[in-house]
């Protein structure tokens, strides 16, 4: 099948097909006489694995990662469940920052009249320049989750990979 196909198909869309191809994702689609990719069914289903890990929020090397241990029939599941609970938390740290920044601007509103006047609190807070540190997480919190799951998947013998954030 063509790219089109194969995007369809997958769920994929083709512009991300031929980005995951370019950066090794994804291996790069054998081609008519007239240079048109061509896909089986079994790369369809590799798209598919991709998709569903973006779904998910796993990032490039983290989906590197999976691609290879679900390649891998031997592979023990303690290195995939290791690689899955250090995404866990890194998705609780990021949890933890959208509801402080929530939070915060929850309190920014109410604390905002609302009225014709011009003075408000939200615009007063942004232009102020100081820390939101009250309602916002501080820094390293993050970061400490993303060592974290690091070290967890250093741990389950997977490569410890930097986060890759990719939209698609």
């Amino acid at each position: 099948m063509n790219i089109g196909e194969a995007a369809k198909a997958s769920g994929v869309s083709a512009k991300m097909i031929r980005h995951y191809e370019s950066i090794g994702l994804f291996p790069a689609a054998a081609r008519s006489d007239s240079g048109y990719r061509l896909y089986t069914d079994k790369e369809v289903s590799t798209l598919r694995f991709i998709r569903r890990s973006r779904d998910l929020g796993f990032s490039i090397d983290e989906i590197r990662d999976l691609l290879g241990l679900w390649h891998n029939r031997r592979r023990p599941s303690r290195q995939v469940k290791a690689l899955a609970q250090a995404h866990i938390e890194e998705l609780d740290a990021k949890l933890a920052e959208l509801q402080a920044m929530k939070a915060t601007l929850e309190h920014l509103v109410h604390c905002c009249r609302g009225d014709d006047r011009p003075d408000c609190p939200i615009i007063e807070t942004l232009e102020s320049g100081e820390s939101l540190a009250d309602g916002l997480p501080r820094a390293g919190t993050r970061a400490h989750a993303g060592a974290h799951a690091q070290a967890a998947r250093a741990h389950a013998g997977l490569r410890p990979g930097k986060r890759v954030r990719h939209s698609g």
